[in-house]
């Protein structure tokens, strides 16, 4: 591949056109060009405390699921909640409730989209300092004004991190 050629990644590849066209509507068109928040890390990585993050509709089966009745009611909305994962649970701990992915894999197998056992692992090894008690899932799916999530939802999340000592924040978004 020579230098000038660009790779583009179709992220509507899968879906039935009707719903690529429909949800891409509200993508800009225009690259994002504005300062991308970031904060290097101030010690090694197996120094460091790190927690996970999903939009993946991850809940423990003792919280409420995400509200996809209400999506499925108002079809521009989504539930702007977290829901808070115990660094213990497994796939009979979880429940996934998702419109917009296939959660089955998610079902048999928390860690292809909330890699817990790897990191506790990594812990294990000394790849990584420590893996928080708790880790984080909020619904992916935030329609054209996401206020809820990003004014109320995100700063508590991320007081709880910083109450855990949370250094550093693997996404796995879906």
């Amino acid at each position: 591949m020579d230098e000038k050629s660009e790779k583009v990644v179709n992220g509507f590849y899968f879906m039935p056109p009707s719903l690529g066209a429909w949800i891409g509507r509200d993508i800009p068109a225009e690259p994002f060009d504005g300062p991308i928040p970031w904060t290097p890390l101030q010690k090694p990585i197996n120094e460091t405390t790190f927690a996970l993050m999903t939009s993946a509709g991850i809940s423990m089966r003792t919280d409420p699921p995400f509200d996809v009745e209400r999506e499925k009611r108002e079809p521009e909305w989504g539930d702007p909640t977290s829901r808070k994962i115990s660094a213990t649970a497994g796939p009979a701990d979880i429940d996934v409730n998702h419109l917009h992915v296939n959660t089955d894999y998610i079902k048999q197998d928390i860690n292809v989209i909330l890699p817990l056992t790897r990191f506790k692992e990594f812990e294990k090894e000394g790849i990584i300092g420590r893996l928080a008690e708790t880790s984080y899932s909020f619904y992916g799916f935030q329609p054209p004004y996401p206020e809820a999530l990003l004014e109320e939802t995100a700063p508590a999340v991320a007081a709880d991190m910083q109450k855990e000592g949370v250094e550093a924040v693997l996404l796995t978004p879906t």
